[in-house]
């Protein structure tokens, strides 16, 4: 009896196999993220970390040759130290209210998104707050008001953009429409008077000799630029907006925090809404025309990418007070509004082109370093 051919040894699949690295767990994923130094703590000057203090510094340059305008061509003016104080402190208190407004701009364009429906925001929440009804709660509940209101739309935003899937800009845009003319409806396109002199109160009165408009606008742009810098939800923030699938990966939900930069400026229009009622002594649903454009602007001049993924809330802040000191300029100079709007044109134009200039520089940088490390 013959016996068969001996089998040869098979070796061991497993042998041949590569180790495979163990299951990695989205939340240290997360937790890593978190703990990522927010962007600028490495050098507050040189590289990629100083750049928006030299943007910064920037803008102040441009803000002093503003002045150096003025002065020369109303010497007459800027020779009265007293009328320069006092100009100082209008030119703050007509940044005040788009500044506030700007803040919550900026967080949504840092993320990835645009608001269009701003100033129709700030018209409802200021609708709102002053009704026969509301008013009759006295100041907290003209306050509580104003800001529900602004929440809770800012949050419908959201909600349409990140689970409804529509694209931001006809999500803000239906927005602007709808609460325009709910505002529209509720104030019977009437002009609604304040008369709560605790909220008149607040654009007339002063503290230290400053406006009480100042003051709220410095307390909004410290508590944006702690949020933005110091905080995981502004970490989370430059995430989501320079690489939303990237986030994803990362075990950041995006969805609900898309959700939750559209409840923050919606929550910023709740207080310019009080701002704006207290400068006015009254709303309408006319209230708050183009903000949207200007806080756009503002964030644009003060080095916020419309891709998203960068941006800084003193930038803003800076863009902000610019054009409030260019509309001083003109009304100084007795020049016709149509000269100030194309001005402001021509500004963010060059600004836009500027960023696209420096983002193509740096993608080509980064590219011949790739090449040269390969």
């Amino acid at each position: 009896m013959t016996e068969g051919p001996t089998p040869t040894a098979v070796p061991e699949r497993a042998a041949q196999l590569p180790v495979q690295p163990p299951p990695v767990d989205p939340a240290q994923t997360v937790a890593a993220v978190d703990k990522m130094p927010a962007p600028g703590r490495i050098s507050w000057w040189r590289g990629d970390g100083g750049e928006g203090a030299r943007r910064n510094l920037g803008l102040v340059g441009v803000l002093a040759v503003l002045v150096v305008i003025g002065a020369l061509t109303r010497s007459d003016l800027y020779s009265d130290p007293d009328w320069v104080w006092d100009n100082v402190l209008s030119i703050l208190k007509l940044a005040a209210v788009v500044g506030v407004v700007t803040v919550g701009m900026t967080f949504v364009i840092i993320g990835g998104g645009i608001d269009l429906s701003v100033g129709a925001i700030v018209a409802l929440a200021g609708v709102w707050c002053t009704t026969v009804a509301t008013q009759s709660y006295g100041a907290g509940g003209m306050i509580f008001s104003a800001l529900t209101v602004g929440l809770a739309v800012g949050l419908v935003n959201g909600l349409l953009i990140s689970y409804g899937r529509l694209v931001p800009f006809i999500a803000t845009l239906a927005m602007l429409v709808a609460a325009r003319g709910l505002a529209a409806e509720i104030s019977d396109k009437q002009t609604q008077v304040s008369g709560n002199t605790f909220i008149n109160g607040l654009a007339s009165n002063k503290l230290l000799g400053i406006p009480l408009l100042v003051y709220i606008l410095a307390a909004v742009v410290a508590a944006g630029w702690v949020l933005l810098n110091r905080t995981t939800f502004g970490r989370r923030t430059v995430a989501v907006g320079g690489n939303p699938e990237a986030a994803r990966l990362a075990g950041i939900n995006v969805r609900r925090h898309t959700v939750l930069l559209y409840g923050l400026s919606g929550l910023c229009c709740g207080i310019a809404a009080i701002m704006l009622t207290a400068q006015a002594n009254s709303a309408q649903a006319a209230m708050a025309n183009l903000y949207e454009l200007d806080a756009i602007a503002a964030a644009i001049i003060g080095g916020t990418l419309l891709s998203g993924g960068r941006g800084t809330i003193i930038g803003s802040l800076l863009g902000v007070v610019i054009f409030a000191t260019i509309t001083n300029l003109f009304a100084i100079n007795g020049l016709s509004t149509e000269a100030q709007n194309m001005v402001k044109g021509g500004i963010i134009v060059a600004a836009v082109l500027v960023q696209q200039v420096q983002f193509r520089s740096l993608t080509q940088f980064l590219g011949r370093n790739r090449l040269t490390s390969t």
